[in-house]
């Protein structure tokens, strides 16, 4: 997962306040005059050079959405940004870190459904209509969540990869630059055979399904989840990890009543790259530790080591 940088707060001196010239006209209701039951927040920090691309494809929703950006790294870059997209700007004066960042962000939404928006990533047209519905179809949601491809760069040879590890497509103009394509590593593939029973109703709602699915893997794409708002406790992310706090949060929630909705469409294109702290960890021993301690929850004695030696074979396609 990449470092998404989380927001301001605009409730309160201890965290945040409003910072005045940053808050431009926002849409409340969609195209056909009804409240609005969804929000974007970009979690944006550092100078990202895909953020406007990232707005740019919330902007471009078929169903419009709430968009807000937050931030703990407020600067020229952002500022710009959220000018040329007319985004409200919160900037988190509280709990730093990652965890806290996310948690902050997650406040800020005051529709029913809100999705954190990672600054590198894309979101399809259809991302929230898709959500939207399913939601209204499934009311004892928990999360909704896509299917999704990933954006790689392309590489100066690609002939030399191996066709098993990652599927190449020829990358809409629509996504970016010509060096950037969309991909399905075998760690997506894979993802996807074990989310299968989640795609039925029924299976949705049991936890054992879902922490079944969750007990071989962080199997779930972060940016592609949509929270329903009052099913979230007050600080869903812990900050005892770098890399799999959302895998922490997902098991948390795996132990609530309701649903895990799955959408096997692929709605939305996951960047991945050398700048992301996701990249990082992933040559990082603390990643490990982090892996056996989230497997050491679903699993016992020896076991968490066995799966780690296969499931870590996958992290460099992450």
């Amino acid at each position: 997962m990449k470092s998404e940088r989380g927001g301001r707060d605009t409730r309160g001196a201890e965290e945040g306040q409003r910072r005045p010239g940053l808050h431009m006209k926002e849409h409340r209701r969609d195209n056909r005059g009804q409240r609005l039951q969804h929000t974007f927040v970009v979690c944006a920090y550092g100078e990202s050079p895909y953020l406007r691309e990232c707005l740019s494809s919330l902007q471009n929703q078929t169903v419009r959405s709430r968009i807000l950006i937050a931030t703990s790294t407020l600067n020229e870059a952002i500022l710009n940004a959220a000018k040329e997209y007319g985004c409200k700007i919160l900037e988190n004066h509280g709990e730093s870190g990652l965890a806290g960042d996310w948690n902050f962000a997650l406040r800020q939404a005051k529709t029913p459904l809100v999705t954190l928006a990672h600054q590198d990533d894309v979101y399809l047209p259809e991302y929230t209509h898709c959500i939207v519905k399913a939601y209204h179809r499934n009311r004892d949601a928990i999360i909704l969540f896509t299917d999704y491809q990933e954006l790689r760069e392309l590489p100066e040879h690609p002939a030399g990869l191996s066709e098993q590890d990652h599927n190449y497509t020829a990358a809409d103009q629509d996504i970016g630059k010509k060096n950037w394509v969309k991909t399905e590593s075998r760690l997506v593939r894979t993802k996807r055979l074990l989310l299968l029973p989640l795609r039925a109703s029924l299976l949705r709602r049991s936890r054992w399904i879902r922490r079944r699915a969750l007990s071989l893997g962080n199997v779930i794409c972060c940016p592609s989840v949509t929270y329903v708002r009052n099913q979230m406790p007050e600080k869903l992310f812990a900050g005892n990890m770098k890399s799999n706090i959302d895998w922490q949060a997902w098991e948390q929630l795996s132990k609530r009543k309701g649903s895990f909705v799955y959408l096997p469409e692929k709605l939305m294109l996951h960047r991945i790259h050398g700048g992301s702290t996701t990249s990082s960890l992933v040559n990082d021993h603390a990643r490990r530790e982090e892996d056996l301690y989230m497997f050491r929850k679903f699993w016992p004695g020896k076991v968490p080591e066995l799966i780690w030696k296969a499931y870590g074979k996958n992290e460099r396609y992450q």
